[in-house]
């Protein structure tokens, strides 16, 4: 009887105990794969969302196509070069600069480029665009290109009124002729703003027959409390659905601080009207987050969802870093009107259009230069290009002279947007070269009038402020010793600027005291970091790199 109590030694029982085995794999394999299907579903959702805005910076009034699965957008460059940030994406969500649709400001033109509107109608893109003609007003023009990269070749203005056209659209009409559409910019002048249409041309460079108006600010939202130019609308885009044509449109003050900017929607069966204004406008209004929203495009992603690109300021940065890059779903109700995050203004996140992860939203940036041209997304006051090369000397610099032209150039300038209002942004310069009134620092930069900056000079470090063309020199300092200096520049809540200068990189010290930036912004940009060079002709200045770092 006691060789039987060993019987699961027998071949029968050790059949039994693979099989025992077996089935405890089989469940803790199902155990650990819902285990992994669970983390990754909730992973999956994680990146299923996104955060505005999605091209962070100063991004006003951005049009957005898409080509194929792929999306491409551009923005106001106003009087920063190269003209019309042109950016790309595979996802609406993650955006990269690759280029503008300007290497050099049209010969025709002096300023104020706003506004650009991609669009694909038969094989050719084009961008119609806003600028201002020498010694004339505000004008909608047109480029073409055979690819949406570029190059683009300018036709010239389309139209000119006296007091100024702005904010064109190309839309194909129920019997599909091509039109544009644009504003008046009566406003200007504290007249009403029509939206008027007229017919292209078959290679929609030209206005053929007589135009129409087709809309007007009727509405009390429309118009600013106590602004005269700040009653109108403006930024027409058309979306077809369902044999309706539906214009978004931006109504009130665009900009600067006193800004009100609101989006509303009107709608008509036939593109010349009448249109019907949607009687809940404004469809998208600022919230405790982010102001004064609008002037955008809707485009259709791969699914057939609708998607607005439109800009806004963030409540706290605000004018600082200027008008960012927003995206919302649209949504269509049951009565045919559209929608945009319920009513509630705009999204602070919100599901993506596809499974990704948001990874590029650009508030960090490095630059050491260790390429052969500036990087796409680099800007310079578009009256006045800088010389920039990148050379290698055991490392790469960058260096930076005014441009022999131009004698009459201040300061040779490039420069990047904020991001944030809360920042570091550093930087190195060689001391060598900062000899006989030759200069190269680090500052906070409007405009070419208005300016804050460390620079280094004759051994001395020099903290100064330009205000209305007026500069003024608030603290010189001796400057460490050392073949280069690390210079820094500290901003907080926009507008409240520390500068530093180290030999390392590491122990700072502080030169003057905080000044107030409050002034910088002009009315329709954010501040720019900036690199500068200058003092006598022929000098340059050399830099090793620039860091930014939101400081939250």
């Amino acid at each position: 009887m006691q060789k039987n109590v060993f019987i699961a030694r027998t071949p029968r029982a050790a059949d039994l105990r693979k099989r025992y085995r077996h089935i405890v794999g089989c469940v803790f394999t199902s155990l650990s794969l819902l285990m992994v299907v669970g983390f990754g579903s909730a992973s999956a959702q994680r990146r299923s969302t996104y955060q505005n805005p999605v091209a962070a910076g100063d991004f006003p009034d951005p049009s957005v196509i898409r080509v194929g699965g792929e999306y491409w957008a551009s923005a106001t460059s106003s009087e920063w070069g190269p003209e019309f940030p042109l950016l790309h994406s595979r996802d609406l969500v993650n955006w990269n600069a690759i280029g503008a649709i300007f290497q050099q400001r049209p010969a025709w033109s002096v300023g104020n480029y706003w506004a650009p509107e991609l669009s694909q109608y038969r094989g050719r893109f084009y961008v119609y665009y806003v600028a201002r003609k020498k010694g004339g007003p505000l004008c909608v023009a047109v480029a073409t290109a055979n690819s949406v990269r570029g190059p683009y070749k300018d036709h010239g203005p389309l139209v000119c009124q006296e007091v100024g056209s702005i904010d064109g659209f190309p839309v194909t009409d129920e019997d599909g002729q091509r039109y544009l559409l644009w504003k008046e910019d009566g406003n200007s002048v504290s007249k009403p703003t029509p939206i008027w249409a007229q017919r292209l041309s078959a290679d929609g460079t030209r206005l053929i027959g007589e135009r129409k108006e087709i809309l007007r600010n009727t509405e009390q939202w429309e118009k600013h409390a106590t602004l005269p130019y700040g009653d109108l609308v403006e930024g027409p885009a058309i979306v077809r659905r369902d044999g309706w044509f539906y214009m978004f449109y931006s109504g009130n003050f665009c900009c600067a601080r006193e800004c009100n900017y609101m989006l509303g929607v009107a709608r008509s069966r036939k593109l010349l009207g009448p249109w019907e204004k949607n009687p809940k406008n404004p469809i998208l209004a600022g919230n405790d987050m982010w102001k004064c929203p609008g002037h955008g495009t809707v485009v259709t992603d791969t699914r057939g969802r609708d998607w607005l690109m439109y800009h806004a300021y963030h409540a706290k940065d605000f004018v600082y870093v200027g008008r960012q890059a927003m995206l919302d779903e649209v949504r269509w109700g049951a009565d045919g009107w559209p929608t945009i995050n319920e009513g509630r203004g705009p999204s602070r996140s919100a599901l993506a259009p596809l499974p990704v992860r948001q990874t590029n939203a650009g508030y960090k940036f490095f630059d050491d230069f260790n390429s052969t041209r500036l990087r796409s997304g680099w800007q310079w006051p578009h009256a006045f290009v800088p010389v920039a090369t990148i050379d290698a000397l055991g490392q790469r610099w960058l260096t930076l002279t005014r441009n022999p032209s131009q004698p009459e150039m201040p300061l040779a300038v490039v420069a990047r947007s904020t991001t944030v209002g809360d920042y570091d942004a550093t930087t190195l310069v060689q001391t060598a070269r900062l000899k006989n009134g030759a200069t190269a620092g680090l500052s906070a930069f409007g405009d070419m009038e208005n300016a804050i900056g460390l620079t280094i000079s004759d051994g001395k470090v020099i903290l100064w402020r330009r205000e209305k063309n007026e500069q003024r020199v608030l603290e010189t300092a001796d400057a460490p010793a050392g073949a280069s200096l690390h210079l820094r520049m500290r901003a907080r809540d926009g507008h409240r600027y520390r500068f530093s200068v180290s030999r390392d990189g590491r122990d700072w010290k502080e030169v003057g005291e905080e000044i107030d930036g409050g002034y910088l912004p002009p009315w329709d940009r954010g501040v720019r970091i900036a690199l500068v060079a200058g003092g006598a002709k022929g000098a340059s200045g050399r830099f090793g790199f620039l860091r930014v770092e939101p400081s939250r």
